[in-house]
């Protein structure tokens, strides 16, 4: 995926170079602009947007070292460079042909696999309170249901400071988990 977007970079910058080359060499001009402005701009132009599918790239390799999601800048960086290739694609299909759209929709659907990857929501969900949360049967973790009498009606019993049933000892509901904990790096 990286690799595309480096190779994509380079080809854009040296195509928006070329084409500035051309329009200075041949004096073109458009709606009156002036020739060396037309150059220079699509010069910039190429730099800048091959710097920018370059710095996606870097994106993406950092997501490949780290093996988790983007975030925050990169996560928009990655987006953004999908939403480039939807709408270069749009606009290759009708001006330049099939095969440029295909390679758009390409590149489109490996930014998209990247981001959907390495999904947030994804995964066992952490341990709450208690251990709770750790995956499993989910009867287990819910505890017996006590067993009560369909006509009985619930009367207290009285305190009289004898031991009742269940006063010798505290019981959980939920039996102990024992979990190691998780090294995070910074």
């Amino acid at each position: 995926m990286a690799i595309v977007l480096l190779a994509e970079a380079f080809f854009i910058a040296a195509l928006n170079w070329f084409l500035g080359v051309v329009v200075d060499r041949q004096k073109m001009s458009l709606a009156g602009l002036d020739p060396n402005v037309m150059s220079t701009s699509s010069k910039i132009g190429g730099v800048v947007f091959g710097l920018y599918f370059a710095l996606c790239a870097l994106v993406a390799v950092l997501v490949a070292i780290r093996d988790r999601a983007p975030a925050g800048f990169g996560r928009v960086l990655l987006i953004s460079v999908a939403v480039v290739h939807g709408l270069l694609g749009a606009f290759a299909l009708s001006l330049v042909g099939v095969t440029a759209f295909l390679f758009m929709v390409v590149v489109l659907g490996l930014v998209v696999l990247l981001l959907m990857t390495y999904d947030r929501d994804g995964g066992p969900e952490p341990a709450g309170p208690g251990g709770a949360g750790q995956g499993g049967d989910p009867k287990a973790e819910a505890g017996p249901e006590p067993a009560t009498a369909p006509d009985a009606a619930a009367v207290p019993a009285p305190r009289t400071g004898e031991p009742q049933d269940g006063d010798d000892e505290p019981r959980d509901a939920v039996p102990a988990q024992v979990t190691r904990p998780v090294t995070t790096s910074p």
